[in-house]
C-alpha cells in the first residue's frame, strides 16, 4: 500500500512539475513578447536611420548641390559632353572616390545598427539553434578582409571607372540622386543574379562545388558571413551581374553611388542572424529579408533572390520562413 502511495506521490509530482513547467514557459513567453515590444521603439528609430545612412553621403552632397561648395570644379565633370570633351586628359577620379566612400559610409551606419541591435536590445535568432557566437571585432575583421568581399568589389568599381569602361552617364555629376534609375538597377541586379544563383545550383557538382558551396559552409548565418564565400563566386553571382546592369541602365554618377551602397548593405543584412524591425513590411511587399535568406541557407532549393522576392514568386522557388519549422515562427 504505501508503495502505491509512494509511485501516486511521484506521479502527482510529475504532474505539478509539468505544469510549473508550463506556468514557466508561458511566463517567459509572455516576458519575451513584452521585451521586444518595449524594445519595438529604439529598434525601429535605429532602423529609420540605418536606411538614410546607408545612402547619407549621395544624400548630403546633392542637397542643393552641396558637392559644388566642396570640391574643386576641376575635379569632376557637370555633364557628359564635359567628359567626352576632357577623357583624353585622363578620367578624373572623384566620382570613384566618393563611390566608394559613400559604401564606407554605409557600412558605418550599418555596424552602428548592429551593435545597438545584437548588444543593447533582445532578439530572437532566426534559427532556433541560435547562430555561433562571435566577439564584435572578429566579425568585423572577417567581414572585411574577405577578398572574394569588398576587395574583388573595389577592384571591379577602380578596373571599369579608370579604364573608361562605365557609360559615358556615369561619369557626369549632373542632377540629383534618379529613384527611378536605382530601383531599376537594383530590380536588374537582382534578377540576373537570380539567374546565376539558380545556375549555380543546378549546375551540380564542379561548378557548384568551385562556386557556391563554400558560401553555403553556413546553413545558421550571421551578418558578417555575407561576403565570405569564393572568388568564383563573387565573380557569377556579383561582378557579371554588375557589368550587364551597367550597360542596360544609365545614369549619373549619384544614383550609382546610391545602388551601390543600397546594394552592398542590404545584401550584408540579409545574412543577419536575427530579424529586423522592418521584415514583415519588407515581406509583405516582396522585399528579401534575413528570414528569407535564412530559408535559402538552411534548406538550399528555395529563395534564390536576395534583395527581392519576386523571382521566386514568378519562379515558384519561393518558401516563407514562417513556414520552416526550426524556424522561431512566431518571431519572423
Amino acid at each position: 500500500m504505501s508503495a502505491e502511495k509512494y509511485k501516486l506521490g511521484v506521479g502527482n509530482k510529475t504532474m505539478a512539475t509539468k505544469e510549473v513547467e508550463t506556468v514557466v514557459s508561458k511566463v517567459v513567453e509572455k516576458d519575451m513578447t513584452t521585451a521586444l515590444k518595449s524594445n519595438s521603439t529604439s529598434t525601429l528609430l535605429c532602423s529609420m536611420l540605418v536606411w538614410p545612412g546607408i545612402i547619407a553621403l549621395p544624400l548630403v552632397l546633392t542637397y542643393n548641390d552641396n558637392y559644388k561648395n566642396v570640391f574643386n570644379r576641376a575635379w569632376y565633370d557637370e555633364s557628359v559632353n564635359e567628359y567626352i570633351d576632357t577623357k583624353a586628359n585622363g578620367i578624373k577620379p572623384l566620382g570613384l572616390t566618393l563611390g566608394l566612400l559613400a559604401v564606407v559610409v554605409g557600412q558605418i551606419f550599418m555596424l552602428f545598427y548592429f551593435i545597438i541591435k545584437k548588444y543593447l536590445t533582445v532578439n530572437i535568432d532566426i534559427q532556433k539553434t541560435g547562430a555561433r557566437e562571435y566577439n564584435l571585432m572578429e566579425g568585423v575583421r572577417t567581414h572585411l578582409a574577405q577578398p572574394e568581399g569588398f576587395i574583388m568589389l573595389g577592384g571591379y568599381l577602380i578596373g571599369t571607372w579608370m579604364a573608361g569602361l562605365m557609360p559615358t552617364s556615369y561619369y557626369s555629376f549632373q542632377g540629383g540622386i534618379n529613384v527611378k534609375h536605382v530601383i531599376m538597377q537594383l530590380l536588374l541586379q537582382d534578377f540576373i543574379q537570380y539567374i546565376m544563383h539558380r545556375l549555380e545550383h543546378v549546375g551540380k557538382g564542379l561548378i557548384y562545388e568551385v562556386t557556391h558551396k563554400p558560401h553555403h559552409h553556413f546553413t545558421n548565418p550571421r551578418i558578417f558571413d555575407a561576403f565570405n564565400g569564393s572568388i568564383a563566386d563573387t565573380f557569377c553571382m556579383i561582378l557579371i551581374p554588375l557589368f550587364i546592369t551597367k550597360e542596360i541602365v544609365h545614369c549619373n554618377v549619384w544614383s550609382y553611388m546610391a545602388f551601390g551602397s543600397l546594394y552592398a548593405n542590404w545584401l550584408t543584412l540579409i545574412h543577419a542572424e536575427f530579424t529586423h524591425p522592418w521584415d514583415r513590411y519588407f515581406r509583405y511587399i516582396g522585399f528579401g529579408t534575413a528570414g528569407d535568406h535564412h530559408v535559402h541557407h538552411k534548406l538550399f532549393k528555395y529563395n534564390f533572390g536576395h534583395l527581392f522576392m519576386y523571382w521566386d514568386i514568378l519562379f515558384q522557388t519561393y518558401k516563407s520562413p514562417t513556414k520552416v519549422s526550426v524556424f522561431n515562427n512566431e518571431y519572423i
